[in-house]
Parts: structure tokens; sequence; C-alpha cells
């Protein structure tokens, strides 16, 4: 699996858990390990957790801009 693939794999699975949301809140990193299972290099989990950062924010936009769609 490829690092695309583990993104998408854990931002789903930090979508459907707010406890998930909150430990990924707290602290990005061990909540990417946890998710992972795998204890890896600060700079592999870091890119890691800057993708699926990235693309929560993206969902979180994507999720209000279909709202307001909605709306008008």
């Amino acid at each position: 699996m490829d690092i695309k693939e583990q993104i998408e794999s854990i931002v789903g699975k930090i979508q459907k858990d707010k406890s998930l949301q909150a430990q990924f809140k707290k602290d990005p990193i061990k909540a990417v390990e946890k998710l992972l299972g795998v204890d890896l290099p600060d700079d592999a989990v870091e890119k890691i957790v800057a993708g699926v950062s990235a693309k929560l924010s993206l969902d979180d936009i994507s999720g209000v801009v279909g709202n307001l769609k909605k709306f008008l």
C-alpha cells in the first residue's frame, strides 16, 4: 500500500470516529502511528500527517460548499 492509500484509509477512519478525531487534533503523530499499527520514523509520519490534515481540510471545505449550494 502506498502513502496515498494510507492517507485515504486514515482519513476514512478518522472521519467515522469522534475519539480518533480528538486524538488526531491533540497528537496527530501518535494517532497516525496507532492507526497504521507501526512505529515509523518521525519524518515519514509527518508526511502522512500533513497529507491527512490536508485531506480532512479539503473534505471539510467541500462539505461546507455543498451545504451552501443546497441553501442557495
